[in-house]
């Protein structure tokens, strides 16, 4: 039985992408602060009470998977703050950078050893991580995280490639959750539905590409 490690699972995106591997056969293990009735349901193991800005508590989650094969990790956990360029908190922008690239980055490196040839590293970023595609200004955090996160998970593609491990970059789409105040534009069922056929996709010869749910390659 195949293997999937998610963090975010407890809710939106990452619950949805529980649910879609669970169905289709695969081990779920969901990482979360807190869990949730609908993640018990669907996971075959929750790992929770999981800040993964702090490298203790990361320890703690790779200590958890010791000895299994994670055949896919998909890096969802993350956080979207505001800002406007008149009213700038730099705390703000330091913990998104610490939770939408450092921290997701800090997870792939600690469970390279989980990581056999053949496996796969899904990391849910954001348009809104391009610098050719930034058409509005704002949300300085958020895209600068974003775009960090596109250069790690880039460099980590290639740096992976000869132990047969992929990598992708995925938008997850304008999605109607909590993040966004239950704004967007489509569903989480749909995204993950998206994120997963992208995941699918995935192979060393395209590994390393930024690609939106509905299959588009973004620029970066």
């Amino acid at each position: 039985m195949k293997h999937v490690v998610i963090t975010g699972a407890n809710r939106g995106i990452g619950l949805e992408l529980a649910r879609h591997y669970q169905a289709r056969g695969w081990r779920v293990t969901g990482v979360c602060r807190e869990p949730s009735a609908e993640l018990e349901k669907v996971a075959a193991r929750i790992i929770e009470g999981i800040d993964v800005t702090s490298e203790a508590s990361v320890g703690r989650f790779v200590a958890a998977l010791r000895g299994q094969t994670v055949d896919l990790l998909i890096n969802n956990a993350g956080i979207l703050l505001q800002e406007t360029l008149g009213d700038l908190d730099f705390d703000s922008l330091r913990l998104q950078m610490e939770t939408n690239a450092f921290a997701p980055f800090r997870i792939c490196v600690a469970l390279l050893s989980n990581l056999p040839a053949g496996s796969k590293i899904a990391n849910i970023t954001s348009r809104m991580g391009s610098i050719t595609d930034n058409a509005s200004g704002g949300h300085y955090g958020y895209r600068a995280s974003k775009a960090a996160f596109n250069a790690l998970g880039r460099s980590l593609a290639i740096d992976l490639k000869e132990r047969g491990i992929a990598v992708a970059q995925l938008h997850p789409g304008f999605v109607k959750t909590r993040m966004v105040n239950f704004g967007g534009l489509i569903s989480p069922e749909e995204s993950a539905a998206g994120l997963a056929a992208r995941i699918e996709a995935l192979n060393l010869e395209n590994s390393g590409s930024f690609w939106h749910s509905n299959g588009e390659e973004l620029p970066w």
